[in-house]
């Protein structure tokens, strides 16, 4: 399945565009964030793809049909919408929210049944939140109700996720929760789409991203090309410094903002990413369901491939992999990128020494 924006231009007053001419696209197993300073019309964006409001120009797409020649109800069993958890109405228990997800899948006059209720207790469980089915949404925390606001979409079992910036106003746990179970359903073959105000969240969790500009403009691309210093200097009209984290299980990109972008500003040249280099990525899971997807992704990349080894250990229930990568420094990050956004799959690159580095080592 695939959802798609093409030329989709909108704008609130007459003459004024906010959106121009976006165009981005999602397949099954993708998640892609969608980024942007405040008022750069991010939640516009998702409202126009959904069809909740009109275009003025281009179109939505569902597997190449316009979403608003797909009916109603057919429209809402593919695709689900989580709002801002502040939207949230809190007269609900957390058990009676989850149960309005089976609405798109239950006659207009009918009662939910047995079976329905059943469906949003599995969601419900699945995601570790069965505990609060009696509590009003009123008496839970912010989490918990993003929590319970996922599993409501989930409950109408869409293929589509679209998720409005759930991860703000969140604390650190509660914003790992929530983007550890979109990772998972990306994972297991779902399309899902969030706003968000982190850039580093796409960085660690999107393959894709779409970046809004104030200005109207936008880029859309791999995360990696998408989300750098220069783009972010553009967009949010701040100087950014993008690294790598390490930690004992993975490597992580961040972005740290450093200052406020002056005008006129020239950004540092860059190191040329088309520099052909030697690598080796080693993966660690334990999940062996992963494995799958990691044999996916290695193939999609076989021409970089000089080399891989496996080995399962039994006693600890871990699989080593280990590959080794003829390709430039831009094709071997994506092909870590792609790897480290696996759920439970740890992952390192190394690249073996330049010529004039490795002489110099050699002789000491």
């Amino acid at each position: 399945m695939k959802i798609a924006v093409e030329n989709g231009c909108f704008g609130y007053k007459k003459g004024e565009q906010l959106l121009q001419n976006v165009s981005l696209e999602a397949t099954d197993g993708e998640l892609v964030a969608i980024l942007g300073p405040n008022g750069a019309g991010k939640t516009t964006m998702l409202r126009c793809m959904m069809g909740f409001l009109r275009w003025k120009d281009g179109r939505s797409t569902i597997d190449g049909k316009d979403i608003r020649n797909i009916p109603q109800r057919d429209l809402w069993r593919t695709i689900a919408y989580v709002p801002q958890a502040k939207n949230a109405s809190a007269a609900y228990t957390a058990g009676e929210m989850v149960l309005l997800g089976r609405s798109s899948r239950i006659g207009v006059f009918s009662q939910p049944g047995a079976g329905d209720v059943h469906k949003a207790d599995q969601v419900m469980e699945r995601l570790g939140i069965l505990h609060l089915k009696e509590k009003k949404c009123s008496e839970i925390s912010g989490g918990e109700l993003q929590m319970v606001l996922i599993a409501r979409a989930l409950a109408s079992e869409p293929r589509i996720l679209v998720l409005d910036e759930p991860e703000s106003n969140l604390d650190f746990k509660n914003q790992l929760i929530v983007l550890e179970t979109l990772s998972r359903l990306a994972a297991e073959g779902m399309i899902c789409l969030f706003n968000t105000h982190y850039p580093a969240h796409a960085l660690q969790r999107a393959g894709k991203s779409f970046l809004l500009c104030k200005d109207g403009s936008s880029i859309f691309g791999p995360t990696r090309e998408v989300v750098t210093e220069a783009n972010i200097r553009r967009a949010f009209g701040v100087r950014a410094v993008i690294g790598d984290v390490e930690t004992p299980e993975n490597v992580l990109r961040s972005v740290l903002p450093v200052g406020i972008a002056q005008d006129g500003g020239q950004d540092e040249p860059k190191p040329d990413g088309n520099v052909r280099r030697i690598a080796s990525v080693t993966i660690l899971t334990r999940d062996y369901e992963m494995a799958n997807k990691i044999n996916e992704i290695l193939h999609q990349y076989s021409e970089l491939v000089i080399g891989r080894m496996g080995m399962p250990y039994k006693k600890a229930g871990v699989f080593f992999i280990s590959v080794a990568l003829d390709g430039t420094e831009s094709e071997i990050h994506a092909v870590g990128d792609a790897l480290g956004l696996l759920p439970g799959v740890s992952v390192k690159t190394v690249f073996a020494k330049e010529g004039e580095e490795a002489a110099e080592n050699d002789q000491s």
